[in-house]
């Protein structure tokens, strides 16, 4: 979403367009043409002129990719029944097929190990996926094996009845050990591909708890407890950069460049962002379950170096 200014005005809607999203005349044309530019809510004409205020939103195409198939990757399976399976997805593990990952994703594995037994609510590229972790995020998710458990654990998703607990290693101190963070997230206005915080974005709320704080070369470095309210895409990543406390090796949104990140780089492949436990109720029985995994191998050593060197 991108508003419009004075300077603006007056403007052709696919030269203002294409200069905002940094892309061609010609593909802001097609976008119009199918539907996926909308000025204040209205599909616009091709010769339409930008007013001040105008509210443009802009859809990127999504990729048309044939149905996900089974591959034989191996899966660490936390708890499984007929109902429901969850997973302690690996660090680098894509959830579901996508442009630029056509396979070798989570989707992919769990076709192999469930057959047809996953629930089709996601569609034939995200068959049993309730709820997504990036690529370079590790941990739990749980998993939809009929269309009843994915309805229900949908539902309860939508009213914050599922507990998501996440784990991470942020550049510098926090003032308070615990807090909240209330901030809109939305498309990013300039790089389509991230999120930012935004006026006018969704509600976004994470809640936060310093565990250990260490001093490093490149100052404080803080571990982080984290719990999701809402769940917003790269919600904790652009939360955390939006304070100015970027996670390690997050060099999509601010991190990867201290002393520290570049001397032990070799630890670090993305964000330092763990899924550390999960609770939920299970759709069919009513129960409360709870499951945890332990940190990664990388994450255990960065904290074991940075024990080291506060002490």
């Amino acid at each position: 979403m991108v508003k419009a200014g004075e300077a603006d005005a007056g403007g052709r809607i696919d030269a203002y367009l294409a200069v905002a999203l940094g892309i061609s005349r010609s593909a802001v044309a097609r976008a119009i043409q199918e539907g996926r530019v909308r000025v204040n809510g209205a599909i616009p004409e091709k010769k339409y002129a930008v007013r001040c205020g105008d509210e443009v939103e802009y859809t990127e195409k999504e990729p048309e990719l044939s149905e996900a198939v089974a591959q034989n990757i191996p899966l660490d399976i936390v708890f499984e029944d007929s109902d429901i399976i969850v997973i302690n997805k690996p660090k680098g593990m894509v959830v579901h097929p996508a442009a630029g990952n056509p396979d070798g994703t989570l989707v992919n594995a769990l076709l192999y190990h469930c057959g047809e037994s996953l629930s089709g609510v996601g569609g034939v590229l995200r068959p049993g996926i309730v709820h997504r972790i990036d690529k370079d995020t590790s941990g739990l998710l749980v998993c939809a094996k009929n269309d009843f458990a994915h309805t229900v654990l949908s539902e309860s998703l939508q009213v914050h009845g599922i507990v998501r607990e996440y784990h991470a290693l942020a550049l510098g101190g926090f003032r308070e050990t615990k807090g909240r963070i209330d901030l809109p997230i939305g498309r990013h206005p300039q790089d389509r591909k991230k999120m930012a915080v935004i006026t006018g974005g969704k509600d976004a709320i994470t809640d936060y708890e310093v565990l250990e704080s260490f001093q490093s070369e490149s100052g404080k470095i803080s571990y982080l407890k984290l719990n999701l309210k809402t769940g917003r895409t790269h919600q904790i990543r652009v939360h955390s950069s939006y304070l100015g406390h970027p996670l390690l090796g997050d060099e999509v949104y601010g991190g990867g460049g201290s002393r520290f990140e570049k001397r032990h780089k070799s630890l670090l492949s993305g964000q330092t962002l763990h899924a550390r436990a999960l609770t939920l109720t299970h759709p069919r029985t009513g129960e409360i379950m709870h499951f945890e995994c332990e940190l990664p191998d990388y994450f255990k050593r960065l904290l074991e170096i940075l024990r080291a060197n506060s002490q």
